[in-house]
């Protein structure tokens, strides 16, 4: 019995070393279990990063472009960069089908530029509305024009100023390309009917560029959004009705479109947060009315795809 009891002795120090042991190393494990659940499930599970590519609309790139900044400002969303490009409607919308932008800017529905099942595949945003005027240079001397007044001007057939009751002075018509929203949404609701560019016309893509045209080319004509217009060029009144945003929240202006912010499917967590902060109270009674766009609850008609207009 006394002989066996240093090997008891022995046995019983061993099992309580390897029990202390396997507590110790559970212990160590347990704490670093809970520092990884404390990175990733604390308040750094949510910061959001990654970068943001939005591309199209000029006419929407302004509202983006301050949108963007004070995003990336927040910080919340410090982690996050938010790029924004020009190019028109159908180039954003083309970019984000085949993947290379995270956002397609686009004045337009997707359907109306893209293929069906292309367009079936983009996520439509609606962050604001756009309204645009027709726009002509300070010397031509006209205030308002009817649609068929300017149907004959961006088809060509009238060409001087003093045929629509403005200046003696020759008509040069500063046009969109065919890519941009902008063109088609002046095309269809202003002129009812896609037009060939005339002839002396100039083509231009950028609004800023345009404007600077209009405003400095004698006889000029273009189109711009009503976030674009200043002193330098006249906005004319379409059919005897202003351009103006209380016209068009009531549905008495024609020429106005949605803002698209397309995606490609459902967004991913960063562009998601950018998307919804477009739409945050603070940005669509601040940003979206101080350029001069249309907060989407200040409307009281809608649109579909197909242009018919209706009461909300």
């Amino acid at each position: 019995m006394f002989k066996k009891l240093p090997i008891m002795l022995l046995t019983l120090t061993m099992v309580l070393v390897l029990a202390a042991c396997g507590s110790n190393g559970g212990t160590t494990t347990g704490s670093g279990a809970g520092t990884d659940t404390g990175s990733t499930g604390g308040e750094n599970s949510s910061e959001l990063s990654g970068s943001i590519l939005a591309v199209g609309s000029t006419a929407l790139q302004p509202l983006v472009d301050q949108v963007a900044q004070k995003f990336m400002a927040d910080s919340k969303y410090a982690n996050v960069s938010v790029q924004v490009q020009g190019g028109g409607s159908g180039t954003g919308l083309t970019q984000v089908s085949e993947g290379q932008a995270n956002i397609g800017n686009s004045d337009v529905f997707a359907e109306e530029k893209l293929d069906a099942d292309k367009a079936a595949e983009l996520v439509d945003h609606q962050v604001a509305v756009v309204a645009m005027a027709a726009v002509a240079n300070k010397g031509a001397n006209v205030k308002d024009l009817k649609k068929q007044q300017l149907v004959d001007i961006f088809t060509g057939k009238v060409t001087n100023w003093k045929e629509v009751g403005g200046a003696d002075q020759k008509i040069v018509v500063i046009n969109r390309p065919s890519s941009s929203g902008t063109r088609a949404t002046f095309e269809k609701y202003a002129l009812g009917q896609k037009t060939e560019d005339p002839a002396g016309s100039i083509q231009q893509d950028s609004s800023g560029t345009v404007k600077k045209l209009i405003a400095e080319t004698p006889g000029a004509i273009g189109y711009l959004a009503l976030s674009y217009l200043d002193d330098s060029v006249t906005a004319l009144s379409y059919d005897g009705v202003e351009p103006k945003v209380e016209n068009v929240e009531a549905g008495k202006y024609p020429i106005w479109a949605y803002e698209h912010m397309y995606t490609k499917g459902e967004p991913d967590a960063s562009t998601k947060a950018f998307l919804d902060y477009m739409l945050s109270e603070d940005v669509q009674q601040s940003d979206v009315t101080e350029l001069g766009y249309i907060p989407m609850s200040g409307m009281q008609v809608q649109r579909d795809a197909e242009g018919k207009v209706s009461q909300k």
